[in-house]
């Protein structure tokens, strides 16, 4: 006779298989007992999945001679471990959901993955099979030391090694023999290339018992012996449309395996997991190819001019913005700098920056002493050719000091005040923020004109300012993403950048480096790659010397 089903429950679906602490339900009299050959049936009748110490017959029989409040009892039991494995994955896959890069959702991977299949410890190897990267390792609980000991076996005798490569194994216990049409007939993938798990491949692996398995690489035993662990499980990673995207190991102290309860509960997070981390791993890729983009329209390195020390400290948003900088030698030992921001964020801002910082190195190459000039013809070319982007822009020429080699000549003057000389400085900008001075006797905003953004108007044009800095004294210019992570209105904004400049150490006004950092300490406490914040920010430091 066979035992009758379990009462279904409107509106559940038992996805998951019965969990492992579910409770035996309540002994009770089967006809196994009352018939005359029990004894004689007994390993027969005895049901394979039946718990240790079932009485012959009683996984056959006990169901169907449960009293109904024993049934209920079973069903409720049974939907209460049901309720806690989806309430858990729930809680781990909504904590994963809440990572932003990369990295993050990789350890949070691998801490989740950990606590549903009782491990302490795990690595997992990025390394997507389209080639493209990034290729990377994240461990938990190991160190950087304890990933280069492992990296020292042969990769065929780690188990995510062979689960990556794609190597055959007929003996597998685990899932991964199906082919799926993507397999090409080498047994890479027919789209990538790369190895493709078809079949006798393993998606999962068990290494229950590293120490005392006979067929592992002698080096794998050592190795573990050494970092202390003594059973793994690995598993595939994988998510469309990259394929595979790495492999996920964890680490047991002791030789174990997990259950199939906790091996089900893995394998629906990890399907959610995967998807996330190839979400994640697309972004990464496009936030890359910005960086790159932006790196190459930005100055490589600061130029090396006479009397002058520069320094600067650039970010971009998670986005990708248009604020830009640019410190120009110009003919006869001049020095052109500038700083500017354009409209909107992405590729497309990343462009429009270049473009404009390349019009403007031409201009100033012409008539970089008329900052006027170089800041009306840019205007004029954005009109014509972005008529629907505007920008702000700060350009600033400064001669020579006297007596350089391809300077005026220097006055002749009493000792004390030779190479005392202040150099004269013209600057002329278009909506953007005015320049602070710093030195030892004064700290105080440069008085710039109000003028329009480029773009704005039918005809740009505001008066330039003349200044003199002292030797000794450090021009400040930066964009307003500066002021607006403050977090603050612009003029308490200000107000910070102003306190933040003043309370630069004497020791360190000498030192343009020294400046930057801390003005950037001082108005940044979160550090100037905060990913919370989508701003820009330009700081460029130009120090005058004695």
């Amino acid at each position: 006779m066979t035992a009758s089903h379990v009462p279904k429950v409107a509106g559940i679906e038992p996805v998951l298989p019965a969990p492992s602490h579910t409770a035996d339900p309540p002994a009770a009299k089967t006809r196994a007992d009352t018939s005359p050959d029990a004894s004689a049936d007994a390993s027969s009748a005895r049901s394979p999945d039946a718990p240790p110490g079932t009485r012959p017959g009683a996984a056959r029989d006990t169901a169907f001679d449960l009293s109904p409040v024993d049934r209920i009892a079973a069903v409720q039991d049974r939907l209460a471990g049901w309720i806690s494995d989806l309430s858990t994955l729930h809680d781990l896959t909504g904590q994963l959901a809440r990572t932003r890069t990369l990295e993050d959702a990789l350890h949070e991977t691998l801490r989740a993955g950990a606590s549903l299949i009782g491990a302490r410890r795990g690595l997992i190897v990025l390394e997507p099979a389209d080639g493209l990267g990034p290729v990377t390792t994240i461990g938990l609980g190991l160190g950087h030391a304890d990933i280069g000991h492992l990296e020292t076996v042969p990769r065929r005798a780690l188990s995510y090694g062979r689960i990556l490569d794609g190597f055959p194994e007929p003996d597998a216990e685990t899932a991964g023999g199906a082919r799926t049409g993507r397999e090409g007939r080498d047994g890479t993938d027919a789209r990538t290339g790369a190895p493709y798990p078809g079949a006798g491949a393993r998606t999962e692996i068990a290494e229950p018992d590293i120490p005392g398995g006979q067929d592992l690489d002698p080096r794998l035993r050592e190795v573990a012996a050494r970092l202390g662990y003594a059973a793994s499980y690995a598993v595939l990673l994988t998510a469309e449309p990259v394929g595979r995207t790495g492999a996920a190991v964890w680490l047991y102290d002791e030789p174990a395996r997990p259950t199939e309860r906790q091996r089900h509960l893995l394998g629906l997070y990890r399907s959610h997991a995967s998807e996330h981390l190839a979400r994640l791993l697309a972004l990464h890729r496009r936030e890359r190819a910005a960086a790159t983009l932006r790196e190459e329209l930005l100055p490589s390195r600061l130029p090396q001019v006479p009397g002058v020390r520069l320094a600067v400290r650039h970010s971009t948003g998670p986005r990708g913005g248009g604020d830009w900088y640019d410190a120009l030698p110009l003919p006869d030992g001049a020095l052109g700098l500038a700083v500017g921001s354009v409209t909107g964020s992405g590729p497309s801002a990343l462009a429009a920056m270049g473009r404009l910082r390349a019009s403007l190195r031409a201009y100033a190459v012409m008539e970089g002493e008329d900052p006027v000039a170089v800041l009306s013809d840019l205007e004029l070319l954005m009109r014509l050719t972005e008529p629907a982007r505007t920008a702000t822009a700060l350009f600033a020429f400064t001669e020579p000091p006297s007596g350089a080699p391809d300077g005026p000549p220097a006055p002749s003057l009493p000792g004390a005040l030779a190479g005392a000389l202040p150099r004269k400085l013209v600057l002329a900008g278009a909506g953007h923020c005015p320049p602070l001075i710093l030195g030892a006797l004064r700290t105080e905003f440069v008085e710039t004109s109000l003028s329009a953004p480029l773009g704005m108007l039918a005809c740009w044009e505001a008066p330039s300012v003349e200044i003199e800095p002292a030797p000794g004294e450090t021009l400040l210019l930066y964009s307003d993403g500066l002021l607006h992570r403050t977090g603050e209105a612009m003029d308490h904004a200000f107000a910070r950048l102003h306190a933040a400049a003043a309370s630069v150490p004497g020791a360190s006004r000498r030192d343009p480096e020294a400046i930057v950092d801390h003005i950037l300490r001082t108005l940044l406490p979160q550090g100037l790659d905060d990913p919370a914040s989508e701003e820009d920010v330009v700081l460029l430091a130009v120090h005058f010397e004695e």
